[in-house]
C-alpha cells in the first residue's frame, strides 16, 4: 500500500493525543480514547468544511514543542508500518507549530527526527516515508510561506523533505495569488504539488496545472468540465484522491458518486490516499474496501497503485525497486 496525501496533524492517534497533552498540562474535553474521538474523527455527515476543519484544533494545540512533535511523528510512523504500508508522504505546514517559541526549521527538524525513530522501529524493514512540506493560503503569510520554501531549498536531497505543497482554502485564496512562490520553487528546483479542486471547481485545477505542477491533492472537481479533465490527462497530470474526506466535506454525497473511478477509467492518473487518518477514522485499506464495493477491479488497484509510485517524490531507481515490490504483490 502507498500514501501520497496524508495529513500528519490529521493522522495523529487519539491515543497519543492524551499521552501529549497530559505531558504538558493541556486540558483536554475528555481524557479516555473513546471519549475523546468525537473531537478528532469527524463525522460521516459533516455540516461542512469548517465542521471537519474543527477536528485539528486539538492536535495543533498539543503539538508545539519539539518534544511533542518527534513523538506524534514517530506514533504515526509506527502506525503506518503496522498497517503495512510499503511508501507514505506525510505533509505538515511548519508554520501552525510555532506558537510556543520554535522557529519552522526547528519543527521541521522534530519531525525528521521523530520519522528517523519510527522507521528505526520497524521489526523487518519495509515502509519508506518522506516528508512534504506545506505552504498556506491566506493573506498575511507571506513571509512564513517564504520560510517554508527556503527550509525546503536546503534540506530536499539531503534529509526526507522531498517536495512542498500549497494547502488550505482554495475558494478564498486562488492559486494564482501565490504565482511567486511556485516561481521561487522552480528557481531552487524544489518538487511540489498544489491542493485544488475540492473546495473549489475546475477553474481551481487549471490554476494549479498553470503553476506548472505535476501533481494535485484531491483535483476531482476537475471531472465537472470535460476540457479541464482532457488537460489532466494530456499533460499527465497525478491526483492525489482521498474519498472518505472528500464525502465528509460535502464534495460528494456519497462513495458511487465519487468520480475516482470514473476519472480513472477515463485516463486520468488517480491515486487513492487517507488525507487524514484519524480525522477520515480510516486507513488506506479502508479507502480500497470502499473501492471495491464500488465495482473496482484488481487490475484498477494495481494501476492506481502503480500511478502512485510514478507520482512519488522519489528517484527513479527508488521508484523501480517500489514498482517491482507492487508488482511482486500481485
Amino acid at each position: 500500500m502507498i500514501d501520497l496525501h496524508l495529513h500528519f496533524d490529521g493522522s495523529v492517534p487519539v491515543e497519543t493525543v492524551i499521552k501529549l497533552a497530559g505531558k504538558q498540562g493541556i486540558e483536554l474535553p475528555a481524557n479516555n480514547e473513546e471519549e475523546l474521538a468525537p473531537y478528532l474523527q469527524a463525522p460521516v455527515d459533516c455540516r461542512d468544511l469548517n465542521d471537519y476543519l474543527s477536528r485539528f484544533d486539538l492536535p495543533l494545540k498539543v503539538l508545539q514543542t519539539r518534544e511533542a512533535l518527534a513523538h506524534a511523528m514517530e506514533d504515526v510512523v509506527e502506525e503506518l508500518y503496522e498497517e503495512g504500508l510499503l511508501y507514505a508522504e506525510i505533509r505538515f505546514a511548519p508554520q501552525f507549530h510555532t506558537e510556543r517559541g520554535l522557529t519552522q526549521r526547528q519543527v521541521v527538524d522534530a519531525v525528521l527526527e521523530g520519522m528517523d525513530q519510527g522507521l528505526k522501529k520497524q521489526k523487518t524493514p519495509g515502509l519508506e516515508t518522506r516528508l512534504i512540506l506545506c505552504c498556506m493560503r491566506g493573506a498575511d503569510n507571506e513571509e512564513a510561506n517564504l520560510e517554508t520554501i527556503r527550509i525546503g531549498s536546503e534540506l530536499i536531497g539531503k534529509s526526507r523533505v522531498a517536495a512542498v505543497d500549497l494547502a488550505g482554502a482554495e475558494g478564498i485564496y486562488p492559486t494564482e495569488d501565490f504565482a511567486p512562490l511556485f516561481a521561487l520553487a522552480r528557481e531552487k528546483g524544489i518538487p511540489y504539488t498544489i491542493h485544488a479542486g475540492e473546495a473549489d471547481g475546475p477553474e481551481s485545477v487549471k490554476a494549479a496545472i498553470r503553476m506548472g505542477t505535476r501533481r494535485i491533492g484531491h483535483g476531482v472537481r476537475a471531472v465537472e468540465d470535460a476540457g479541464t479533465v482532457e488537460e489532466v490527462i494530456e499533460k499527465g497530470i497525478t491526483l492525489e484522491c482521498c474519498l472518505t474526506s472528500n464525502i465528509q466535506t460535502r464534495a460528494f454525497l456519497s462513495p458511487r458518486e465519487h468520480p475516482l473511478l470514473d476519472l480513472l477509467r477515463r485516463g486520468v492518473k488517480v491515486t487513492v490516499n487517507t488525507d487524514n487518518k484519524t480525522v477520515s477514522n480510516t486507513t488506506i485499506d479502508r479507502e480500497f474496501r470502499i473501492l471495491r464495493e464500488c465495482g473496482m477491479t484488481e487490475a484498477e488497484r494495481r494501476q492506481m497503485l502503480l500511478n502512485s509510485v510514478q507520482a512519488a517524490f522519489l528517484s527513479p531507481e527508488e521508484k523501480e525497486k517500489l514498482a517491482d515490490r507492487i508488482k511482486a504483490a500481485f
